[in-house]
């Protein structure tokens, strides 16, 4: 077998991540498309039919053998069965700002995101921030304060966000490499399952579901749920095992970058001067905050310091 080149990987790599987060970036569009149907029924179908894509990719992949052996481990079922608990929580917030037009406010929270990502590392792991990672965190809190001040509301779609994506990032690494991305999503989708049914009897019982009900390509688009939600995330995982975690953490601005414009350009969402002060100053933060990840990067590190700009997948 020809050994691989570490240079085309890492480029390949890099590739694969960029299409992740340009997914990502674009995933209100598609799920805006799903309309008049609810967050709840959205919520609940997107878990069923991730469900059943990746029980097809494990099988085409000839993967179980994977999912078993994770099954045998208690440790790992019972990190599975947080990571959904918290994906859960993420995606139906999501879909919440996403289906309410608050698109600018989801984005915010995933700007946040490496930040939080950041103070988990110190408040979990005992990690050591240096001078401008505090920094970084110190200006972003200011931001929070500006926007519920002068926006007159506290923004809560936006710190759930973060905080549920950076929450699932850690779980992640407590996982580490003993679950692959297939066999994750497959767990997490399967423990949620239950819930999911229950959300659609609520949601027949009470207003009827949109299923079927509205056209054949409304319903077409609603059945390509499971295939949205799981690209992305097979194409995160082949990127990040290729490419340096540093180019990955880059990456991962493009997908709140992308949620933003749409937002406020595409779907002319509202962006008075104190939200804009308040991005400015998120925006700054993260400009710290990625300098000084490149920094370290470049040199030998002589002390554990707390994460560096990285992704959450």
């Amino acid at each position: 077998m020809t050994p691989l080149d570490p240079a085309r990987e890492r480029t390949l790599g890099g590739v694969y991540a960029l299409a992740a987060y340009v997914l990502w970036g674009f995933m209100p569009l598609y799920f805006l498309l799903l309309a008049p149907m609810g967050p709840f029924e959205v919520v609940a179908w997107r878990i069923l039919l991730s469900l059943v894509f990746c029980a097809l990719l494990l099988t085409v992949l000839r993967a179980w053998p994977q999912l078993w052996a994770i099954l045998r481990t208690p440790r790992l079922v019972l990190w599975t069965i947080v990571a959904g608990a918290l994906i859960y929580v993420n995606w139906q917030v999501f879909l919440i700002s996403t289906l309410t037009g608050h698109v600018i406010e989801g984005s915010l929270g995933y700007f946040i995101n490496p930040i939080v990502t950041v103070l988990l590392g110190v408040l979990v792991l005992g990690e050591r921030l240096r001078r401008a990672q505090w920094v970084a965190i110190g200006i972003a809190v200011v931001a929070v304060v500006v926007i519920v001040v002068g926006y007159g509301a506290f923004p809560w779609i936006a710190l759930t966000l973060a905080g549920s994506f950076g929450v699932y990032g850690l779980v992640k690494k407590q996982i580490g490499p003993s679950v692959d991305a297939a066999s994750g999503l497959t767990l997490e989708s399967l423990w949620l399952a239950p819930v999911a049914v229950v959300q659609l009897i609520v949601v027949a019982v009470t207003g009827g579901l949109a299923l079927g009900a509205v056209s054949g390509g409304h319903t077409a688009l609603v059945l390509l749920a499971g295939i949205v939600t799981a690209t992305p995330l097979l194409f995160f995982a082949a990127g990040a095992r290729r490419s340096s975690l540093t180019v990955v953490g880059l990456l991962q601005f493009v997908a709140p970058i992308l949620q933003f414009v749409t937002g406020a350009w595409i779907l002319g969402e509202p962006m008075p001067l104190e939200r804009w002060i308040g991005f400015a100053l998120v925006w700054l933060a993260l400009v710290v905050l990625t300098i000084d990840s490149v920094r370290a990067a470049r040199r030998p590190r002589r002390r554990p310091a707390a994460s560096d700009v990285a992704p959450v997948v």
